[in-house]
């Protein structure tokens, strides 16, 4: 089947889902090498992550518009799913932060299979980068719930 998506280059998709992660490396090798900014790393790090949790969320919201050959059943349950990312990244804001991070990975992996019910809609490349974008960010996420467990 046909997309809107499957007429784009997966490059430019692919180039920007891995630039988005180095915030998250960058964050969580600084949690090592700077720990007397951990605090203020802490936040960052949570912060984006529920920003970049709502931000595939929102993915959601738009495969609902915008994919042919979901059943109206499948668009609601997009729908619902595309704001329930959004409320698992503000919650997680609200946390200590070792459990914040650990809440986000939760939450990416459950995003994930969210998106794996799109399978046979979505394109190829979208799956196989979705899942190694979040093995990446969850790994970043309870390493540094790890380190700030450790470290109280």
């Amino acid at each position: 089947m046909r997309t809107a998506f499957t007429t784009l280059s997966p490059s430019r998709f692919t180039a920007l889902g891995y630039g988005g992660l180095l915030p998250f490396v960058a964050l969580t090798l600084l949690f090592f090498w700077a720990a007397e900014y951990r605090d203020f790393l802490s936040f960052a790090l949570v912060g984006y992550g529920a920003v970049i949790l709502s931000f595939v969320g929102a993915l959601h919201w738009g495969f609902a518009m915008m994919l042919q050959g979901l059943l109206a059943n499948e668009r609601q349950e997009r729908l619902v799913w595309s704001v329930i990312p959004a409320l698992i990244g503000w919650v997680s804001m609200l946390l200590p932060v070792q459990w914040g991070c650990l809440l986000l990975a939760f939450g990416f992996i459950g995003h994930l299979w969210q998106d794996r019910k799109l399978v046979n809609i979505v394109p190829g490349w979208y799956l196989p980068m979705r899942v190694r974008l979040t093995i990446l960010v969850s790994l970043c996420l309870v390493i540094s719930a790890l380190v700030v467990f450790f470290d109280n």
